[in-house]
């Protein structure tokens, strides 16, 4: 396999914001994903709306849409992106305990929108730690990962093992 060029470095190793001018823009979209686990009784509290600080998912849902608008202001050499959707959805799991987040970003740009599918996952795994930490402090955060994208030069990734489409 030949090692490939990493795109966000120059000839001297040093960062830079790759230079996209010359690419074409194309509708793109990206699909991630992450998994709270927390305690069945959090669980519960979450999904009835008594969770003490309020309505857990509205708030991540939120927190997590905002992150995505702001991921060039987060991540380093990420281009600012006129985001043209995101959402934010949850998936309640029993066994185990926990909540499945995932986020869908898309764009018409020459770059492409997985950084902003991811930020938007991992912050909303964050609010929602956040918002249930004074009753559970052992949550775990797993599988933050890039599940699905298309558009730009590429094409279509879909991770294996996901059954999307």
């Amino acid at each position: 396999m030949t090692a490939r060029r990493l795109s966000h470095l120059n000839a001297a190793g040093e960062a830079r914001m790759v230079d996209v001018s010359a690419k074409a823009v194309t509708e793109r979209s990206a699909v991630a994903e992450g998994f709270v686990a927390m305690a069945p009784e959090t669980l519960e509290l979450v999904l009835q709306g008594e969770a003490p600080k309020g309505d857990v998912l509205a708030t991540a849902r939120i927190a997590g849409i905002m992150a995505a608008k702001r991921t060039h202001e987060l991540i380093p050499l990420c281009h600012p992106l006129a985001l043209m959707q995101v959402t934010v959805d949850f998936v309640a799991s029993r066994e185990p305990a926990g909540i499945r987040v995932e986020a869908t970003a898309k764009v018409e740009a020459k770059t492409g929108v997985e950084m902003e599918a991811l930020t938007a996952v991992t912050v909303a795994c964050l609010t929602i730690y956040d918002m249930c930490k004074a009753i559970d402090r052992a949550m775990v955060f797993s599988g933050i990962r890039l599940i699905e994208k298309t558009g730009g030069r590429s094409g279509t990734f879909f991770q294996a093992g996901t059954h999307r489409r």
